[in-house]
């Protein structure tokens, strides 16, 4: 059976002609599925009788549901969500300023293994593929107030989004489309550790939708021992890339830097930093360390980040300190997949896969 969640608009239009169908039923069903969140095809009432028997003998309609939501004291909820093989994924809906946020997970587990990072102990476990990614946004708009909307998406959850290249693409494609959900690209944002021929490719394919750098290292050596893809694609060439991405007027790359306490938190570190950023148009968030039993490093201390950020400051990059929301529910930055680490409490599973 399939699902037509998994598909773009053009590959629903490509599907429904193959069965003989009129191009215009693919915008009718997209618009059920995103706009009338329709779960079946029975209700479809502006189909003909025939051709919802006919859907309901060869396509399904996939939806996520919701195993638990953690609400976090500072008003952002983690979300938990089952999916069909019984694995589970997590997302989190974080409100700010008159903003609305949900961080979306493209995998279960994550092969990048950054040594800071909760997610990186499970090993690449599977990648989501698009509906998975779309489902999540649809089941938390479920579960939102009167009134409320979301207003950004972000793919910093579990997994790295561009190690899933094809399914996030078609994710995004299916969030844009005006006739379904009908997100503006530039609301949406993909983070990366730096995967550097599909970071090119992305800002090629989609150069409206925003792109986030996880960094934390300024030299090669100190970024390798936290992040192994530096291995593969040096900071050198992941920097160069930077500089050479077709960037829209007016637009920034975000640098994503986790602050570890005595490990990447110097003012040396912060120079080099000022130094490493010149020639990009970048700003730079600064996320002091989101403490996990899961690896061994800790917070800095709120005068060591403040200082850190003023040197960025001082040499001219714009910098900002992300707060640290839903930390008390395990769902701040770097911190989500203990649900399935407490469910394998002996660790990540052997067939985990890994690529740095």
């Amino acid at each position: 059976m399939t699902d037509l969640k998994q598909f773009t608009l053009d590959e629903l239009r490509a599907w429904c002609a193959e069965r003989g169908e009129p191009r215009y039923r693919a915008s009718q069903l997209f618009r059920w599925l995103y706009q009338r969140r329709a779960r079946s095809f029975e209700g479809m009432t502006d189909l003909s009788k025939s051709a919802r028997a006919s859907l309901a003998r060869t396509a399904v309609i996939s939806w996520l549901p919701t195993a638990r939501v953690e609400p976090s004291a500072d008003g952002s909820r983690k979300f938990l969500f089952t999916l069909a093989d019984g694995r589970v994924v997590e997302s989190v809906l974080i409100p700010d300023a008159g903003r609305l946020t949900l961080c979306l997970s493209s995998q279960v587990g994550c092969a990048l293994a950054c040594r800071f990072c909760l997610t990186g102990v499970l090993g690449l476990i599977r990648h989501l593929d698009p509906g998975e990614m779309v489902n999540q946004v649809l089941a938390a708009q479920e579960q939102l107030s009167p009134g409320q909307r979301l207003t950004n998406l972000v793919f910093m959850g579990m997994g790295e989004p561009l190690h899933n290249y094809a399914n996030l693409v078609r994710a995004v494609r299916i969030l844009t489309e005006s006739v379904g959900l009908g997100f503006a690209a530039s609301r949406i944002t993909a983070s990366t550790a730096g995967l550097v021929p599909e970071l090119r490719r992305f800002a090629a394919e989609l150069p409206r939708v925003k792109l986030a750098i996880s960094l934390s290292g300024t030299t090669e050596e100190q970024r390798t021992a936290l992040m192994p893809i530096n291995r593969r694609y040096s900071l050198r060439e992941l920097l160069q890339a930077c500089r050479e991405l077709p960037l829209p007027r007016g637009r920034r790359l975000t640098f994503e830097y986790v602050l570890l306490r005595e490990v990447n938190d110097t003012p040396e570190d912060a120079e080099r930093l000022v130094r490493l950023l010149r020639g990009i148009r970048a700003k730079v968030n600064l996320i002091p360390m989101n403490e996990h039993a899961y690896a061994p490093y800790a917070c800095p201390e709120e005068a060591r980040v403040l200082s850190f950020q003023a040197i960025l400051r001082a040499g001219r990059v714009s910098t900002f300190i992300r707060a640290n929301r839903g930390r008390d529910v395990s769902g701040a930055c770097g911190q989500l997949g203990l649900s399935h680490l407490q469910a394998h409490p002996h660790g990540a599973p052997r067939a985990a896969a890994r690529i740095a």
